[in-house]
């Protein structure tokens, strides 16, 4: 039984997802505003002067300080089940499929939120490590829970719930610079749907 470790946005899926779970998520005032207010951070992002982590922080703050946790869960179940099915890669079903097929342990390990990330997984029987809001007495704070899970973080997750000797084979899947730490863990690593030597 080997392992495999798929990032989700842009490699399972053909897009990232968050820019869609925030039309679906927030309020129309508060996106419109949002648009305008965080349109800075949008573009120095773009243009590579800040980092996705800042930006991601920035926009969880403005869009879901104060919503309640239910309320963010049911938007998040029905982005799951109506949303996500139509951005799927058909390459990526097929590959987690056969993973599934050969016994391996298959985990999406992404920097995408857990609110509705969570009901993916557990509709497709897939483990999951990933990003969370924080939550207060029923409320989110507009804060990560913990740190990110980009960059070194997925590797340190990854790290800490499974051992990764005993494994034979460790299989890694991604599509950007934040899953590089990912594919460094991996007997057999795919960037962008091709094999690295």
């Amino acid at each position: 039984m080997n392992l495999a470790l798929f990032d989700f946005d842009g490699t399972i899926t053909t897009r990232e997802m968050m820019p869609d779970f925030m039309v679906a998520a927030v309020p129309p005032l508060r996106l419109a505003l949002g648009r305008v207010l965080l349109a800075p951070w949008v573009i120095g992002y773009k243009l590579g002067l800040v980092s996705g982590t800042a930006v991601r922080r920035v926009i969880v703050r403005f869009g879901f300080s104060g919503v309640t946790e239910a309320a963010l869960s049911q938007v998040g179940q029905r982005f799951a089940a109506e949303v996500l099915p139509g951005v799927l890669r058909p390459q990526a079903m097929e590959r987690i499929a056969w993973h599934k097929a050969q016994g391996d342990t298959v985990v999406v390990v992404s920097g995408a939120l857990d609110v509705y990330l969570a009901h993916w997984c557990r509709t497709h029987d897939l483990a999951l490590l990933c990003s969370a809001l924080e939550t207060r007495e029923g409320k989110l704070t507009g804060r990560y829970d913990g740190a990110q899970c980009v960059r070194a973080e997925k590797a340190r997750r990854v790290a800490e719930h499974y051992d990764l000797s005993r494994y034979p084979l460790v299989y890694a899947y991604g599509d950007t610079p934040e899953d590089e730490d990912l594919l460094a863990l991996a007997h057999r690593r795919y960037y962008r749907w091709r094999e690295r030597d």
